[in-house]
């Protein structure tokens, strides 16, 4: 059969691998999660394929609807998808449940700068659900905070349907002033301000510009009340916005770390377009990264034009980064080269293969109800650093913390991955546990220093000492931190490190949440977002990082001094 949107979307997404488009990250990591998908589906043992047909029929549906707005509407043009829509539909209705058939993902959240036809993406995506989902007593939201933002899907869709008499005659939908329905099924598509009420059942919920919404509140009031629904829908489509403490923010950040492999949601959907850290936001190029739809929907000229009153006038700037490149001019960006520490990842990497050599070990003890890490690193022969670790939670916090969603699979561990954080019992790290274990290291390395933060090791660090460990304080201060931790950084870029931590491995999901803190003095110190983005073992990594530098004999320690207990 026909399959000029399937084709579409292949090409697509080829073309952005190959570099023929382009296009930022996470286009990047989305389309190589596609392809990777597409091969994956060969295998009948893999759970998911793509339904050519399911997908077309959802196209074909889009491409049934009439423009609203601009020249295309005044033509009474219908809608012609791009290559970059035809990706996103063909992902979010074509992948399915090999033995249900089911659709696969129930999560979508795509993050496009302005004037790149969201609405003419979104409002289709609602009459579908109401009418050709095949779902009896569909009930679709366009929700948002205010009136005005609820309309601004619902209005295209109530015009597409009012301009479509053959859609309506062969679905039976009707219009009302404020609601779309299908009486022969229950049906009906409605805006909702806020909550949807007591006894709602999404089948599909569209969350227009969720960046303005202050709480998760009816994100989560909708995904909560999908529960029903064998294949539901949560339609998230945004432009950024400046508050990095917003939910949307912080569902991005997860949906990121999901594109980078830190963790597998297989129901999840997620695209952003913008600009890479490197990139000059001046070019441009910086336009035709960010903008999918440039020359379409929005012209050229016109963002030129914004672009070029930015750079004249810096109060201009922060709207024109967020508005049309998609920029959270806020936000901080992650420290460390997630790429990078990837490429230093060895499948093969043996910690028993190292038994014997000489190590330094850093101890990151945190708060008693907080992970506590222990990084061991090794200096090898070809001049590389080999480093691995260990990282302790109390049992009440791996199933009551914020971040219990990652901590449950790495405690207890998942198919074909096995746990990768240790469990203490009761409600505080168990210290004697973490003493435990660092007898058995120095008992299988020579472990020449042990580096600890002393806000919180006293007493496991006394008795190691009366044990005969050598002891060297760190103090976690800006001076102590920026050497090691630029020093880290550039051996990640460089190949230097080697670990055995997986996409998935706590480990590289810390990692991932470094940020840096700059001072006057172009110092560098580790920091976290927020709460739940742990940061404890790559803290311990430029800790022991710093006493590998003495070592090396270029340090700024051997200058000031590291006490000595």
């Amino acid at each position: 059969m026909p399959q000029p949107h399937v084709d579409a979307a292949i090409q697509y997404a080829s073309d952005v691998i190959s570099g023929t488009i382009d296009a930022c990250q996470w286009v990047r990591l989305a389309c190589a999660r596609f392809l990777s998908d597409l091969a994956k589906a060969d295998d009948p043992e893999w759970p998911y394929e793509l339904d050519v047909g399911k997908a077309e029929r959802a196209c074909e549906f889009t491409e049934l609807m009439p423009h609203t707005k601009g020249k295309w509407a005044q033509k009474k043009e219908l809608i012609r998808l791009e290559p970059w829509q035809s990706f996103i539909l063909v992902n979010v209705f074509g992948w399915v449940h090999r033995t249900s058939r089911l659709r696969r993902f129930r999560i979508v959240l795509i993050v496009v700068p302005r004037k790149n036809g969201k609405s003419a993406l979104s409002a289709p995506v609602g009459l579908f659900m109401l009418s050709a989902d095949h779902e009896a007593g569909a009930e679709v939201y366009c929700g948002a905070t205010s009136k005005k933002q609820a309309w601004e899907v619902f209005r295209p869709a109530r015009e597409m349907a009012l301009k479509t008499p053959d859609f309506r005659s062969f679905y039976g939908v009707g219009v009302n002033a404020s609601n779309l329905h299908v009486i022969s099924t229950g049906s009906r598509f409605e805006p909702v301000i806020g909550k949807p009420g007591d006894g709602a059942s999404p089948s599909c919920a569209i969350v227009d510009e969720y960046h303005e919404h202050d709480t998760s509140d009816l994100w989560d009031t909708m995904l909560t009340g999908m529960g029903a629904r064998d294949q539901s829908i949560l339609w998230g489509i945004t432009t950024a916005g400046s508050n990095i403490a917003s939910p949307c923010y912080d569902e991005i950040q997860t949906s990121r770390k999901m594109l980078q492999g830190i963790f597998v949601d297989e129901e999840r959907f997620f695209v952003e377009w913008t600009i890479d850290p490197e990139d000059d936001w001046t070019t441009i190029e910086a336009l035709r990264k960010a903008n999918p739809n440039i020359g379409v929907s929005v012209q050229e000229e016109f963002l030129i034009a914004r672009q070029t009153a930015a750079i004249r006038n810096p109060r201009l700037q922060a709207t024109f980064k967020t508005k049309h490149l998609n920029l959270w001019v806020n936000a901080r960006n992650a420290f460390f080269n997630m790429q990078s520490w990837g490429n230093c990842y060895d499948p093969a990497f043996s910690e028993e293969a190292l038994h014997g050599r000489r190590a330094v070990l850093a101890l990151d003890l945190a708060s008693k109800k907080d992970i506590a890490a222990l990084q061991m690193l090794i200096r090898l022969p070809d001049g590389r650093i080999a480093t691995f670790g260990r990282y302790y939670l109390p049992e009440a916090a791996v199933e009551n913390a914020d971040g219990a969603e990652y901590y449950q699979g790495w405690a207890y561990g998942t198919e074909g991955s096995p746990p990768s954080l240790i469990v203490t019992d009761g409600e505080i790290i168990d210290y004697e546990r973490i003493e435990a274990d660092i007898d058995l290291l120095r008992q299988q390395f020579v472990i020449d220093e042990i580096v600890f933060d002393p806000s919180q090791a006293t007493y496991l660090v006394t008795r190691l000492m009366k044990k005969g460990a050598n002891v060297i304080q760190f103090d976690q201060n800006a001076r102590n931190y920026s050497e090691p931790m630029k020093q880290v950084d550039a051996e990640i870029d460089a190949g230097l490190i080697v670990h055995g931590c997986a996409p998935t491995h706590p480990m590289t999901w810390m990692m991932s949440n470094v940020e840096a803190r700059v001072d006057a003095k172009d110092q560098v110190y580790p920091r976290k977002a927020e709460g739940k983005n742990k940061i404890d073992g790559p803290v311990a990594l430029i800790m022991g990082r710093s006493r590998l530098l003495v070592d090396e004999g270029g340090s700024i320690y051997e200058e000031r001094g590291i006490m000595v207990l």
